[in-house]
């Protein structure tokens, strides 16, 4: 098209002669040599807006026209799924052979995830997931963690721009269904009894035993009456059934800011028979995680009475548990992809 305006006309031949270097058609709409014709418009005198606006906008529309040719053009060819490695992009015959679905199994960690659940269901505990992104009240305030406490800090958890928490335990669930359980707690009386085997994530420094994303396996029952003694019922009926030995356990008073009295909790080690040996420090004892009494800002904080009912809690590591059971020597092995371990458990 001949335009009359030299300045448009001469904006039109540089939009033209570079239109098919262009990745993105579409941005030749929001160039600036068009825009400054726009600009151009505003300045002019009256009697030379309205020839001026018209060579423009037929400018413009020769403009939408290159790019909808192109557009129709890009779509006269098949879609393709960049998802897709093959499949629908690949002939039949020039797809790979697929490995047989017997030659794979259940990673180690999630069949002992299952194993785990199974025997907690059996003893009558409801299974609940947790969240891999939560806020501040479900991390720490529904847990009575004081404003000040260190776990609050940038440099000990994963926090957003936006305020958003990666939960560093999976008891950010724990107010959610002490809330939800309320209602038969009160009214059916009958018990919250649930687990939550979830990943957690922390900032910890790697090594055999440490990692920053692991599996943590929440515990939390209330009812009438609930004592430390049945704390360590479940617990050693749990574990005794896990490890498919008997085994004797003791608590270690320790420090959470959601339980009180709060314990660490130790068990005879499953490998020496409490002889002795590498894995517990020749002591005789494993300390698989931490556990205690239900603290009463918690109940309160779920809109329990604490003088009326109690519960206890348990946190422990999935990985720790299955790397005693197994004699696996170090935490990462599991996230590695290494299928020299992982072929061990086929």
């Amino acid at each position: 098209m001949a335009y009359q305006n030299p300045d448009i006309a001469r904006v039109a031949d540089t939009l033209k002669s570079v239109f098919e270097s262009l990745d993105d058609k579409r941005a030749i709409m929001r160039s600036l040599e068009l825009g400054s014709l726009y600009d151009q418009l505003k300045t002019l005198p009256p009697d030379q807006k309205a020839g001026f606006g018209k060579e423009v906008n037929e400018l413009k529309n020769e403009l939408q026209s290159w790019v909808d040719s192109v557009v129709e053009t890009a779509d006269e060819h098949p879609s393709i799924d960049i998802t897709a490695p093959f499949d629908i992009n690949v002939a039949v015959k020039d797809q790979p052979v697929l490995l047989p679905a017997s030659q794979g199994t259940i990673h180690p960690l999630m069949s002992e995830v299952e194993h785990i659940i199974g025997i907690l269901s059996r003893m009558g505990f409801s299974v609940y997931e947790s969240r891999e992104i939560d806020d501040d009240y479900h991390m720490f305030t529904s847990l009575n963690f004081p404003a000040d406490h260190p776990a609050r800090d940038d440099y000990d958890t994963f926090v957003t721009d936006e305020g958003l928490i990666a939960p560093a335990h999976t008891s950010t669930m724990q107010n959610r269904i002490l809330r939800a359980g309320k209602n038969d707690l009160v009214k059916n009386d009958l018990p919250i009894a649930a687990v939550i085997p979830d990943r957690v994530f922390r900032n910890e420094d790697l090594d055999a035993r440490h990692e920053h994303t692991f599996y943590q396996l929440e515990g939390i029952y209330v009812d009438h009456g609930v004592s430390t003694a049945h704390l360590i019922a479940v617990l050693k009926s749990w574990l005794g059934a896990y490890f498919e030995k008997d085994i004797k356990v003791k608590l270690q008073p320790f420090y959470f800011p959601f339980t009180e009295p709060s314990f660490e909790f130790v068990a005879s080690c499953v490998f020496c028979n409490q002889k002795g040996c590498n894995i517990c420090s020749q002591s005789g004892w494993i300390e698989l995680g931490g556990c205690g009494m239900i603290h009463p800002n918690v109940l309160k904080e779920a809109d329990i009475d604490p003088a009326a009912y109690s519960g206890f809690a348990w946190g422990f590591g999935i990985e720790r548990l299955v790397m005693l059971k197994h004699d696996i020597e170090d935490v990462r092995y599991f996230h590695s992809a290494n299928l020299k371990f992982l072929r061990q458990f086929k």
